[in-house]
């Protein structure tokens, strides 16, 4: 557990599962401590690569980055055969982690601003890191606003915690479908910036979910008059090796394995308006 850190590369590190945590239907959350040699320190937004032994391996966003300890957090949506794989592991289990990669969030921009985090489904999971670490230091920041919005009131994560965040923090939800018993607010979640509690000249927006939730959410921020550089987004495309050797992440120019996956919208506007063949 003390063992110095190690780089990135090479194959990957036996980390155990200690704790999983089901979230819904096809989400659970685990923390993994390593059984050796730790990779090196992680930052908020940044990704690994998470292998299923004889399965195949997927990158990750780090969930949650526990202080004082080793341990990794991440969320896992049961979408593919990996996924899948790792969705299913159990506490004493154990999986291969690779990383750190990718650019991740950047708060030095934020501070002495209001930061406004945006997450659509499963997008609150890079963004999960960030909120704590806003939380943790409150005067070096302004006023934080966290909007989530998800498919159906099931599908959303982290629910206790969020709740708890309402105490330093505004926290609104919204969901596209409502069940049963459900009180709260239905829609997109583009339109719980209409109800206020942020100034978009001191603003600084984090976003993270589905590629056209991005994309509305970043125009309606910019309507508002948040200036594009101060618009943060994390970038989705097709990860293979997580070094920047393969191209399949390829953005324009960007690797965004290498490169992002977090960048500013002022960057990534014009390459996302390029038609992919």
């Amino acid at each position: 557990m003390n063992a110095a850190a190690v780089s990135p590369g090479g194959a990957p590190l036996p980390y155990r599962v200690v704790r999983r945590c089901p979230e819904t239907a096809d989400a659970a959350t685990f923390k993994l401590l390593p059984c050796g040699p730790a990779l090196r320190p992680f930052r908020p937004g940044q990704f690994a690569m998470l292998y299923a032994f004889g399965v195949g391996g997927i990158p990750v966003s780090v969930s949650g980055l526990p202080l004082g300890e080793p341990a990794l957090v991440h969320t896992v949506r049961a979408v593919g055969a990996v996924s899948r794989a790792l969705y299913g592991v159990e506490a004493g289990d154990t999986v291969g982690v690779r990383g750190p990669y990718g650019v991740g969030w950047d708060l030095e921009q934020a501070v002495g601003c209001d930061v406004l985090v945006i997450a659509g489904g499963i997008g609150l999971a890079p963004l999960r890191p960030l909120v704590l670490e806003v939380l943790a230091e409150p005067g070096r920041y302004g006023r934080l606003s966290v909007l989530i919005g998800a498919r159906t009131p099931s599908d959303l994560l982290y629910r206790l915690q969020t709740r708890s965040w309402s105490a330093a923090a505004r926290v609104a939800v919204t969901v596209d479908r409502p069940e049963a018993g459900w009180r709260g607010d239905v829609g997109v979640v583009t339109r719980l910036l209409r109800d206020g509690g942020w100034s978009p000249d001191g603003t600084c927006a984090y976003v993270c979910g589905p590629e056209p939730m991005i994309h509305a959410t970043a125009s309606d921020l910019m309507r508002a008059g948040v200036a594009p550089h101060r618009i943060q987004v994390s970038l989705e495309r097709t990860m293979r090796c997580g070094e920047g050797n393969c191209g399949h992440c390829q953005l324009g120019p960007l690797l965004l394995c290498r490169d992002g996956p977090v960048a500013g919208w002022d960057r990534a506007e014009p390459l996302l308006a390029v038609r992919e063949l």
